[in-house]
């Protein structure tokens, strides 16, 4: 599974969206507001499991963290960067 489908699996479950597929949710598109339309306690169980997942440091209230998860592409670099 690439990592771009990894993500937006992880958001799937992580958030109980059941009635959201893969396929759904645009990789460009904004995660929180008019996109994918998620709130700020979403963001805070995302943050964890992505924590858990990926084994990233993600530092709380941020201007880069909300950069981070705008999308789920810039999710995808975040990750990668925090990788290498």
């Amino acid at each position: 599974m690439s990592l771009d489908n990894e993500v937006k699996q992880l958001i799937i479950d992580c958030l109980d969206l059941e009635d959201v597929s893969i396929e759904d949710i645009d990789s460009q598109a904004p995660l929180f507001g008019e996109g994918l339309g998620l709130d700020s306690i979403d963001a805070l169980e995302l943050g964890l499991a992505i924590k858990k997942q990926f084994d990233v440091k993600i530092e709380a209230n941020s201007d880069a963290t909300k950069q981070h998860f705008y999308s789920v592409a810039s999710l995808v670099s975040f990750i990668e960067s925090q990788r290498a």
